[in-house]
């Protein structure tokens, strides 16, 4: 009998209040939006209508929010994306969503409204009310926006000047001139929370003309985009999108300054194109495109690049580091505030420490400091004039109870920071440059975790490695089910991926893609590499493997090693093609090119120090990772320059896997034939016994001689009298013993250089080229090292260097 009456009340209810119909654009008085209804744009490009984010995200399974909203998204697109939300600070909760209906109220806005008790939950404000009656309808248009318009089809209001976080095509960032309206997009607070977020992009209103990024508490600007000082009216939006060749074509920025609006916008050339500007999370602007190839969004166009210069983007007590993935990260001995709120991108609340300080009244504190050295330092410093030595600096932060911590700089400036601390920034190279040192104040307690934490490797790294280990076994089954089952070659697979993610391509698409191969980037022993985009815009290399039993035998090699995995320091594997006898390779392209080049070829420009370290480091992460990580030790085999490459950023990429062995995590070394580059080879392939990873450790020591002095390690010198070879790595380590590292870095730097990281890393150099295998440091050693978390003892000269030298000395090389 209840069901009857909630029938009875229902079907009166739907005679009431008229349902919107389906599939229609527009909305009109008298008609209702409920829960399950949509409006649907004519192109049918774009929806209107009820969502819960936490729906269309992994997580939805542990009912981590109920909160819904209203909002405009791609509606033909499948990863759900919202362009625009209405009630975002304040959504509608689970039982509320059946009484909640968007409609055209009295006076001609569009409100939601619960129907049970008539609330307005959120309601647009039509400035010119003279138009504004009974009869407004709203419109959903083609371009995604929102329309509330007259009889006589006038604009009342629209969604475009009402933005989120996200611009369309067509829509403006900037301001009237006659009404004061600005149009001002605002991150979101998460993945599941539309309300704002810490950051905002707008039009500066007072003569200025530029954009600006900006921290939102505290307002602070932290990047900005404006026209040429020429004068002349070159588009501030075109520095954005002409940067990435890829959007040349797709889009058309214009800047418009009137009498009565300043504003920049752009347009799509390719209505059937899907685009949008984003604000993220991160306070970093991404101009996103629809890959219909890969169903996914790629960002063209990402500003700032390093994600860490954005304000404040990892909270209290946290360190950025933009090469890391994750790129935020919690001090020593500092734990998340809130996990969740960290996994849906929310990391205001940042991290918390895991022991409270002594702040003893009638004691002496036994508070630690913990150096963290390459980081940006704290906003708003405290500077104690009276500290003139670091001692004193230390004793002024543990006399205070709010002290957290503090930096002492050469200049004897003692800086002391009270509470929290924000942005604090690892030097990563991509556009966060830092030399200081922070010293963070810690308990007495500690102590022992922080020597545990340099002896023991970090328990959650060790989980991660295990879970991705077993994760990659599962795919490795997989791709060698796949490859008996189609004999690598003998039934290609075109236009589809296997179960790794690895696309096999037809050999004409990428005659297409590269031109018919007319655009060389390099050549090896095994064939050419070419440069290609394909019909996503992606940008690639493909390499042309030449000889049939060596193409295959480094065909297989690559595809079985770097195909299975994924590192940011480790080139990526896109595809492959096998067509008959050819054997093609398709690899994501590396703006820079090789560290080769950039290190002897003078026409390629001069490295600095800091781009140096850290590509140093990033190789030495790379290898530390196909060594310990992978469910199989990966011995790359020709470590290099050449193999070397570079990204946009100079972020370095472990390339060309062809010679690769493989070692099983039950046997300790393999027996190989022989295999490498003259001038980076270790004895022990020479001595023909079964080698490790520590072959490996051998090269990367010669190249980092290479990067510290720009120059081979063992160029021919002729003299009147004799050939005469001067071997770099013996006055290396000649020159370390006698503390004369200076004379070994390049010249052109022009002594712009740590000598600190140069010794650190020449000391590493001449540790990694010993000639035991076991004297050799692991790459995760190395790392530590280059990290500045693990110190070394000097090295001692290799015997087979010091052989060298004597025979250097007689003349009889």
């Amino acid at each position: 009998m209840p069901s009857l009456y909630i029938f009875l009340g229902l079907l009166l209810f739907s005679l009431q209040a008229p349902p919107c119909p389906a599939a229609t654009d527009t909305l009109k008085t008298g008609q209702v939006l409920s829960a399950g209804d949509k409006l649907v744009s004519r192109n049918g490009k774009f929806a209107l209508g009820f969502f819960n984010p936490s729906a269309n995200i992994s997580k939805s399974s542990d009912n981590i929010s109920s909160s819904w909203y209203i909002g405009i998204w791609f509606n033909k697109i499948p990863v759900f994306t919202v362009v625009w939300v209405a009630n975002r600070e304040r959504s509608i909760a689970e039982p509320d969503l059946k009484l909640t209906q968007l409609k055209i109220s009295q006076d001609g806005n569009l409100a939601i409204v619960n129907h049970a008790n008539e609330s307005i939950i959120w309601s647009t404000r039509i400035v010119n009310r003279t138009e504004a009656s009974m009869n407004t309808s709203v419109l959903l248009h083609d371009s995604g926006n929102l329309v509330i318009q007259s009889t006589s089809n006038a604009v009342l209001w629209q969604s475009f000047d009402y933005p989120t976080d996200v611009a369309l095509p067509n829509a403006k960032i900037g301001w009237n001139k006659v009404t004061g309206l600005n149009r001002v997009g605002v991150s979101k607070k998460s993945l599941i929370d539309m309300g704002t977020g810490s950051y905002s992009v707008q039009l500066y209103t007072n003569g200025t003309r530029r954009v600006t990024l900006e921290h939102r508490n505290p307002s602070i600007e932290y990047w900005y985009w404006s026209p040429d000082e020429s004068g002349m009216k070159i588009p501030a939006l075109k520095q954005l999108l002409y940067m990435n060749p890829q959007t040349r074509g797709l889009v058309t920025p214009a800047y418009v300054n009137s009498s009565e609006e300043e504003y920049y916008s752009y347009n799509s050339s390719d209505e059937s194109s899907s685009t949008f500007l984003l604000l993220d999370i991160n306070g970093q602007i991404k101009f996103n495109v629809w890959s219909q190839d890969k169903q996914s969004w790629q960002s063209l166009y990402t500003q700032p690049v390093d994600p860490c210069r954005s304000y404040d983007t990892c909270g209290p007590f946290t360190i950025c580091n933009g090469n890391s993935q994750p790129f935020c990260d919690c001090m020593e001995n500092f734990t998340r505030k809130s996990p969740r709120d960290w996994d849906l991108g929310d990391r205001t609340g940042g991290c918390s420490r895991n022991s409270p300080l002594d702040c003893t009244r009638n004691t002496s504190s036994t508070d630690i400091f913990h150096p963290l050295i390459h980081v940006t330092l704290p906003r708003n410093p405290q500077t104690i004039q009276e500290a003139t030595t670091q001692s004193e600096c230390a004793q002024a932060c543990l006399s205070s109870c709010s002290c957290t911590a503090y930096s002492y700089q050469n200049t004897s400036t003692c800086s002391i920071w009270h509470d929290e601390l924000f942005s604090v920034n690892q030097d990563d190279g991509i556009e966060i440059h830092s030399q200081d040192v922070l010293y963070l104040r810690l308990a007495a307690k500690d102590l022992q975790s922080l020597r545990n934490n340099k002896r023991k490797p970090n328990v959650a790294v060790v989980i991660a490695a295990s879970v991705i280990g077993f994760v990659l076994l599962m795919v490795g089954m997989f791709l060698l089910i796949w490859r008996n089952r189609f004999k690598w070659c003998g039934a290609p697979l075109h236009d589809g991926e296997d179960s790794s993610g690895i696309k096999a391509f037809r050999y004409n698409d990428l005659v297409h893609a590269t031109k018919n191969f007319s655009e060389k980037l390099g050549a090896g022993g095994f064939g050419c590499v070419f440069k290609g985009m394909l019909i996503d815009l992606t940008t690639i290399a493909v390499k042309r493997l030449d000889g049939d039993r060596q193409g295959e035998k480094q065909f297989r090699a690559e595809v079985s090693s770097i195909g299975l995995i994924q590192h940011i320091n480790l080139v990526k594997l896109i595809g492959f093609c096998c067509e008959g006898r050819k054997r093609l390779l398709v690899y994501e392209h590396m703006l820079n090119g090789s560290l080769d080049a950039h290190l002897f070829q003078s026409n390629a420009g001069t490295l600095n120090w800091s781009i140096r370290y850290h590509i140093a480091l990033g190789v030495a992460r790379g290898l530390a990772y196909l060594h310990q990580s992978c469910h199989e030790c990966i011995i790359h085999c020709d470590i290099k320059p050449q193999n070397i490459l570079l990204d946009a950023s100079f972020a370095p990429k472990i390339a060309d896997f062809g010679m690769a062995a493989f070692v099983g995590r039950d046997f300790s070394r393999i027996l190989t034939t022989f295999r490498g580059t003259v001038g980076y080879l270790a004895p022990e392939w020479i001595s023909g016994v079964a080698v490790t990873p520590k072959v490996d450790v051998y090269s990367f020591g010669m190249v980092l001689l290479e990067i510290i002095s720009g120059r081979r390690n063992s160029p021919n010198e002729y003299t009147s009298d004799n050939y005469h070879v001067s071997y770099f790595p013996v006055q290396a380590i000649n020159k370390l013993h006698e503390g004369d590292v200076r004379n070994l870095v390049d010249p052109q730097l022009c002594d712009d250089f740590s000598l600190e990281e140069a010794e650190r890393v020449c000391k590493v150099a001449c540790w990694c080229i010993q000639d035991d295998e076991h004297d050799r440091p692991t790459m995760s050693e190395v790392v530590r090292v280059l990290e500045g978390m693990q110190e070394l003892e000097m090295p001692p000269m290799p015997r087979l260097l010091a052989a060298l030298t004597k025979c250097s000395d007689v003349g009889s090389i």
